[in-house]
């Protein structure tokens, strides 16, 4: 807990300036077209249709969607304007955050201005008013309510929203519970869903307070809900120039996908870095497969830790498999430095591969120690993996060779499919080779006998910027090479999360024995 707690007002401010950015900027575009469609009313349905196609989106899919097309468009503004558009980090998550927020603010605008008393509409130009002077003086205040009870509904489905934001490189409340789902911290998920509520709660009763001032006349409630929300902001804003205040020293920043394994790695490279060279770090969570490379391929983060099997399948477009590991790890070397100016540091000297795992004794019942074995049973039997397993190469390619067609293919969190196939919810999971709960939960592995599965390295990879500019920070991470082994591995992931470690004390513990 104390922990957690340590990191609390780092996430919670992160998270406030998301969320409010994301709503001054609704209000601000929310506002004027809901003015617009009061007077060309043609332009309600396209309008309010469009935002709500917007809604029907997950938000988890939004905010991917964001981070290929600012990467395009930053392509573009570097290309003519001579800067280039982070494509992950706060701005994917405050665009998609804004998109969220307009239909509740937009109706609220579009029905507060509709239901002025058309009488006093008139009344006012009858004194002489002008167009612009009725909006400000007379529709607009009468309004008000109602666009502030819009804000209210946006502000609560916002604050619920950022927490998605983690896998697109946002720090939000989501780090706890992404990173805790994935190490079994429950502490963790429990802290970072209690701060969103929390948050969610406060600015709906200050939003509230403000709709009510508005709605009854009452001026000093107005001020105070307006005060306090003042203050808000003032903290959201002193945590964005807090950074600038910090030393000039460039952070190195390290990425890490969403499993146990990622995480324990990352602080360690951390850790590495921070040791040999003395320069700043700063790990980067729970971000997507294709968001962390094409982070490092941008130079928005320097150092993570991949799997030659995913670069080779993914990203190489490799059916093929060459006879050794040593081969696919040469071959996927050359690719990264010639197409992307990326170096691979070292080779940590473990292989994390894709695996098909059943429980022991179910796999003993039916008679299946091999894949090829299990092909004859699969239509009888349920499959799970993580997210993006079964859209992945590896997994067409183990269909086509094993003739694998399963009864159901379900997705779900990868740290949730080893308790599912130990419960008997599903048959067979897409395990880790290295992920310690494969042993404690007593799962068997099956041979991947016709070699479909490309072999998994655990590669550093380097970015171009990085490898130029301060290759004593290489050098440090090359001399990590070979120093872990499967086995080695298996029992940090499990040190976490099986006995509730932190990944960051879990790679100094494995450093300090690195130096004995």
């Amino acid at each position: 807990m104390a922990e957690q707690l340590r990191l609390l007002p780092g996430y919670l401010t992160a998270h406030l300036q998301l969320t409010l950015a994301a709503l001054l900027l609704a209000v601000a575009i929310a506002v004027p077209l809901g003015v617009a469609v009061a007077r060309r009313r043609g332009l309600e349905t396209p309008l309010l249709g469009l935002a709500g196609v917007v809604q029907t989106i997950p938000g988890l899919a939004l905010l991917a969607i964001m981070v290929p097309a600012l990467a395009m468009l930053g392509q573009l503004t570097q290309r003519t304007l001579g800067f280039e558009l982070r494509s992950i980090g706060f701005l994917p998550a405050l665009i998609a955050l804004t998109l969220y927020a307009l239909l509740p603010i937009l109706r609220g605008t579009v029905v507060g201005i509709g239901g002025v008393e058309p009488a006093l509409v008139e009344a006012a130009r009858g004194v002489g008013m002008r167009e612009n002077e009725v909006l400000r003086r007379v529709t607009l205040p009468l309004a008000m309510p109602v666009i502030v009870a819009g804000l209210r509904t946006a502000a609560v489905w916002v604050v619920g929203t950022a927490t998605l934001s983690t896998p697109v490189g946002a720090t939000s409340l989501g780090n706890f519970i992404f990173s805790g789902l994935q190490t079994r911290n429950y502490v963790a998920v429990g802290v970072g869903c209690a701060a969103a509520a929390a948050l969610a709660l406060l600015l709906d009763q200050l939003i509230r307070a403000l709709e009510a001032g508005l709605r009854d006349g009452r001026r000093a409630r107005v001020a105070g809900a307006l005060l306090l929300l003042g203050a808000l902001c003032a903290w959201a804003a002193i945590g964005f120039a807090a950074p600038t205040a910090r030393s000039s020293s460039r952070e190195i920043v390290i990425g890490a996908k969403t499993f146990t394994e990622q995480y324990v790695l990352s602080e360690l490279l951390a850790a590495r870095i921070a040791e040999q060279t003395g320069l700043p770090t700063r790990t980067l969570p729970s971000l997507g497969s294709t968001v962390a490379f094409d982070a490092l391929r941008t130079g928005q983060i320097d150092v993570y830790v991949d799997y030659s099997g995913t670069v080779w399948a993914t990203l190489m477009h490799r059916a093929q498999l060459p006879e050794d590991r040593a081969r696919v790890l040469s071959e996927v070397a050359g690719f990264l430095r010639a197409e992307h100016g990326i170096e691979v540091a070292a080779a940590l000297g473990f292989e994390n591969t894709y695996a098909l795992g059943m429980r022991a004794e179910h796999a003993r019942r039916l008679g299946v120690a091999r894949i090829s074995q299990l092909a004859a049973h699969a239509p009888r039997l349920e499959i799970g993996g993580d997210y993006e397993f079964f859209q992945r190469p590896e997994w067409t390619t183990l269909q086509r060779v094993y003739g694998l067609a399963f009864a159901a293919e379900r997705s779900m969190d990868s740290s949730l499919m080893y308790q599912a196939v130990s419960q008997g919810e599903v048959d067979v999971i897409t395990a880790f080779s290295t992920d310690g709960r494969i042993a404690a939960q007593g799962i068997t592995l099956l041979e991947d006998d016709r070699g479909a599965i490309p072999p998994y390295d655990a590669i550093v990879l380097v970015g171009a910027r990085l490898a130029d500019e301060q290759p004593e920070v290489v050098a440090a991470l090359a001399g990590l090479a070979g120093s872990i082994d499967a086995e080695r591995m298996r029992r940090m992931n499990l040190a976490v999360d099986r006995d509730g470690r932190s990944p960051a004390e879990v790679a100094r513990e494995f450093l300090a024995e690195l130096v004995r």
